[in-house]
């Protein structure tokens, strides 16, 4: 009987083993070799880590990669704080077109090994733009600028530039403007240039302009690092535009990298203020006057404004006037109707019934209760 069961098991092994083989080479195709290691490409992917793969750490990873997404795009390092932004990301997974794990591995501070898993996920790049364009989130359009970086660094023995031949002591500060969505360029570091650190730490933006003009665009970035005397790094920031100041910030950190970093926050911020603009599918914020019909019962009007009262895209709603053929309310909207229309065409309650803009309370847009 014994030895029945363990050939029965041989027979279940064989059978397993032939069915995995079957079943890789269908799949080959879509496996990873080795050394191909799973890596965001691209604007709409996006690195987290994580401690685990349960479900529960999958699905925050998914709205804490949407939220890196959506910073690319837009420009706007405070885009969830727009309206809209929040209730997205709690269903961010329906956002997701696939997704893969890594593990890193790398030194503690103690010297011993270390490991870190990293989901990265790739959003489908539709949803994301439809997203966008809903709620009427501004943008930094492409191509963005991409600023001359004119860093100097004291760390005890005098302030250096860093040009093009020691890139990898700004990689923290690079870095950063490429997760946000753009890029910083640096100077070539030629002897001429180097003689510009003077004008850097006294913040002669004039001189660094005029040294620029061989760069373009004619926008630079202008930083000084060095020890705060407590163990710690401060930097101090100039954004100059076409030589007019744009903005001035300090940074400052224990870690000498999240100091230099925040150069390329506070760069981000102040171009992303000045040059974004809505996408061409967005309609612009304002009132608007809509009608609806088929609102016919007590129950059917409740209904309406229930789900109009769920709407991110409305910010206020006020009565205009009641008849048994249609109900006419003025809308303040965030993203114009277009926006509107976006945000309740799956709601499965209304239907746009008309195509016009609303603009004037004799010509409203359509819509009709389901």
């Amino acid at each position: 009987m014994a030895f029945a069961t363990r050939a029965a098991r041989g027979t279940a092994a064989r059978w397993m083993a032939a069915a995995m083989l079957l079943l890789a080479g269908f799949g080959a195709s879509a496996q990873r070799v080795e050394g191909d290691r799973a890596k965001a490409q691209g604007p709409y992917a996006a690195e987290v880590t994580v401690t685990n793969q349960a479900p529960a750490q999958r699905n925050a990873a998914f709205a804490r990669g949407l939220v890196e997404v959506l910073t690319k795009i837009t420009g706007d390092r405070n885009v969830t704080s727009r309206p809209g932004v929040g209730p997205a990301l709690r269903k961010a997974s329906e956002f997701v077109e696939g997704y893969d794990y890594r593990q890193d591995e790398g030194v503690s501070a103690s010297g011993a090994p270390s490991f870190r898993t990293v989901i990265v996920t790739r959003y489908e790049k539709d949803e994301v733009e439809a997203l966008i364009d809903t709620f009427g989130l501004p943008v930094w359009p492409d191509p963005r600028q991409r600023p001359v970086l004119w860093l100097a660094i004291d760390d005890g023995s005098g302030p250096r530039l860093v040009g093009l031949d020691r890139a990898a002591a700004a990689r923290p500060v690079l870095d950063r403007a490429v997760e946000l969505g753009y890029r910083l360029g640096l100077p070539a570091g030629n002897a001429a240039e180097q003689a510009l650190v003077a004008a850097i730490w006294r913040g002669d933006t004039a001189a660094v302009a005029r040294a620029s003009q061989r760069y373009a665009p004619p926008i630079q970035v202008l930083g000084k690092l060095r020890r705060d005397g407590k163990g710690g790094w401060v930097a101090d920031w100039t954004l100059v535009d076409k030589g007019k100041t744009l903005s001035t910030w300090s940074t400052a950190h224990r870690d000498a990298r999240r100091a230099m970093a925040g150069g390329a926050e506070g760069a981000a911020d102040a171009l992303f203020k000045k040059y974004s603009k809505p996408r061409e599918g967005s309609g612009p914020a304002g009132e608007y006057t809509v009608a609806f019909t088929g609102v016919d019962t007590t129950d059917d009007y409740l209904r309406l404004m229930g789900h109009l009262q769920q709407q991110a895209v409305v910010r206020r709603i006020v009565p205009v006037s009641a008849s048994p053929e249609r109900l006419v309310l003025r809308l303040e909207l965030i993203s114009g109707v277009e926006g509107f229309k976006r945000a309740t065409a799956g709601g499965g309650v209304i239907e746009a019934a008309s195509s016009g803009t609303g603009a004037t309370a004799d010509t409203p847009v359509e819509f009709r209760l389901r």
